[in-house]
């Protein structure tokens, strides 16, 4: 009688066991986004290359009281925004999602920004290449490279 009992919840067992080692679909620090990515070099900081006004945006991702924080500056003009939030796989992309309460927006941000964003929303990280980002959001987008700045 055990014996039928362990083979009954031998498959359960297995199955939490493999699901422990799975790489996670969603990050709240800076550790569990490395995990995420396989352990990849990630660079945090990153640079626009694509703007038509000479003052790049800076996206800076760092770790705030354990948790995940971005940091968008414009340069020359200050803060664009900022925000904690979970960055998440949605297929071979990325999103940092956040609520309204977790975004910040600064004086350099858009009235057209401020309108997609005061109620919270998300930012679409895709990759391009080995050194390039995509980052875009419902009224906004652009091409980053890594910066060491």
């Amino acid at each position: 009688m055990r014996r039928n009992s362990i083979l009954f919840y031998l498959p359960l067992l297995l199955s939490l066991h493999g699901e422990a080692h799975a790489s996670p679909t969603c990050a709240a620090t800076v550790g569990e986004l490395g995990v995420m990515l396989g352990n990849h070099i990630f660079p945090l900081k990153w640079e626009e290359t694509t703007m038509d006004d000479g003052k790049p945006l800076v996206m800076s991702i760092v770790e705030n009281h354990g948790s995940l924080f971005m940091e968008f500056t414009k340069t020359g003009e200050g803060l664009w925004a900022e925000s904690h939030g979970v960055i998440c796989k949605s297929g071979t992309d990325f999103e940092a999602q956040f609520t309204g309460e977790q975004i910040r927006l600064g004086p350099a941000a858009s009235w057209l920004l401020r309108l997609a964003l005061t109620n919270g929303g998300k930012f679409k990280l895709t990759k391009l290449g080995s050194d390039q980002l995509h980052i875009e959001t419902s009224s906004w987008s652009g091409i980053f490279s890594p910066t060491s700045k």
